[in-house]
């Protein structure tokens, strides 16, 4: 027999603590209560609970110490903190200490419903296997990721994932959703940069029939595709700032209006970003605004760049050949070790994406049997950096502002060659937003020639 779940609810407040049992007990779920800190961990040490739901303020001490506690001794126990309206701060110190989730006062119905499903599918999936996605490499920094996967994978706090163009931010953002609670979810990644700015708000939160001139139906936006599931924010960096704003209250408030509708709409929805721009120094120069910044970075998950697990490179080699070699049903050549050599002497401006598309040019050239150096075209490019001119400018008779128009005309087809014409992956190689990149091909006279 299925033993029925059960939670701990810990507030000061009677009344508010009735009502949390009586709901929980309409959900099926077995409750007791306590009024403080000391009683809470009486309880904890005496019975076994599915989940806990603390206040944040109780009269010795507050639900910090809870949480903490909790995590300490209680490992794999999800709790969930109860803040009061407008106190972000809390949350987020919550977050940060290991709760899970949490609610604002006055609590809705609407919004403890979700948390509870969710802390639940959470027990269930303790020790489920996602499926056989999974980072590749057995060095230090890569096994420190894959640690700290398995711990956000337990928590519902907003992530951040940093580091360069091609180090697998978003490999990590899916293993996250589909080692949690919410795997049977929806997995929505949008990459902020290639989103129109004057269809940002209709593109994230709907439209309603006629909002839009032209339009005859309804449209979802991405956070209604992404309920119940995981929202992924690539180059969140390129958002401007008035959808900044917008994006802030949906996260703070779980809700979110469609264009041209008076009503809001509950969401859960959780929020991991991303971006190879340093978002604490656009932050402090006014480009991202602070409060965003603070609920997007709860928790910080940092990818190390190839260049960093350099002995990862011979596992992941054989690994990305084995897989285009499937996929391309063709027959899987030997890697020579002189290749293998200089593979792993080579930087990787581009990372393993870049170490990616290196193995697949050399799987169209090689003789099917093995990969020769020859094949990697990498003898004179693995002496240049990453983006550089193929042959000096000449600023011989040229004013200034030719003279780097004819250096940035280079470094931008430098770009695109090296990303085979992916201009949303140029655009991330030399540093620049997806728009940027866009405008300044149409201003070199480069537009045309380049589509995609």
């Amino acid at each position: 027999m299925t033993k029925k779940p059960s939670c701990l609810v810990v507030d000061d407040e009677t009344d508010i603590r009735e009502l949390l049992v009586l709901t929980l007990e309409r959900m099926g779920i077995a409750s007791d209560s306590a009024a403080n800190v000391d009683d809470a961990k009486f309880m904890l040490s005496k019975g076994q609970y599915s989940l806990c739901l603390t206040d944040m303020r109780l009269p010795d001490g507050n639900g910090l110490d809870l949480v903490k506690h909790i995590g300490n001794h209680h490992s794999g126990l999800p709790v969930a903190v109860i803040t009061a309206y407008g106190s972000a701060e809390n949350a987020v110190s919550a977050l940060k200490a290991g709760a899970f989730d949490y609610l604002t006062k006055p609590i809705s119905l609407n919004q403890l419903r979700p948390l509870v499903q969710s802390a639940l599918k959470l027990n269930e999936s303790v020790a489920a296997p996602a499926n056989d996605l999974t980072l590749i490499g057995e060095s230090s920094p890569i096994k420190q990721v894959r640690s700290m996967i398995e711990k956000l994978a337990r928590s519902q706090a907003p992530v951040y994932i940093s580091g360069e163009s091609g180090s697998g931010k978003e490999l990590a953002a899916r293993l996250i959703h589909l080692n949690s609670s919410r795997r049977e979810g929806p997995f929505i990644a949008v990459n902020c940069g290639a989103l129109p700015e004057n269809l940002m708000e209709s593109e994230f939160f709907g439209y309603k029939k006629g909002a839009i001139p032209g339009t005859d139906h309804d449209k979802v936006g991405i956070f209604q595709a992404a309920n119940g599931g995981t929202l992924f924010l690539d180059e969140v960096a390129d958002l401007p700032l008035a959808m900044q704003v917008k994006l802030l209250r949906a996260i703070q408030d779980k809700k979110i209006r469609m264009v041209g509708d008076t009503h809001e709409e509950n969401i859960d929805v959780r929020i991991i970003s991303a971006t190879h721009r340093n978002l604490s120094q656009m932050m402090e120069s006014g480009k991202f605004r602070q409060d965003l910044y603070y609920r997007l970075n709860v928790i910080e998950l940092k990818m190390p760049a190839l260049r960093e697990r350099q002995e990862d490179i011979p596992l992941l080699a054989r690994n990305l050949l084995e897989t285009h070699c499937k996929q391309a049903d063709m027959p899987l050549p030997r890697l020579g070790s002189d290749a293998l050599d200089v593979l792993k002497q080579y930087p990787y401006p581009g990372n393993v994406r870049e170490l990616e598309n290196i193995l697949e040019r050399a799987l169209a050239l090689c003789d099917g049997k093995t990969i020769t150096t020859d094949d990697l075209l990498l003898e004179q490019e693995a002496l240049t950096p990453a983006v550089s001119m193929t042959e000096p400018v000449d600023s011989k008779g040229l004013a200034l502002p030719d003279y780097l128009e004819n250096i940035e005309k280079t470094a931008i087809l430098n770009a695109l060659e090296r990303t085979r014409h992916n201009k949303t992956e140029a655009a991330k190689l030399l540093g620049v937003s997806f728009r940027t990149l866009r405008y300044r091909l149409s201003k070199l006279g480069l537009g045309k020639d380049q589509d995609d």
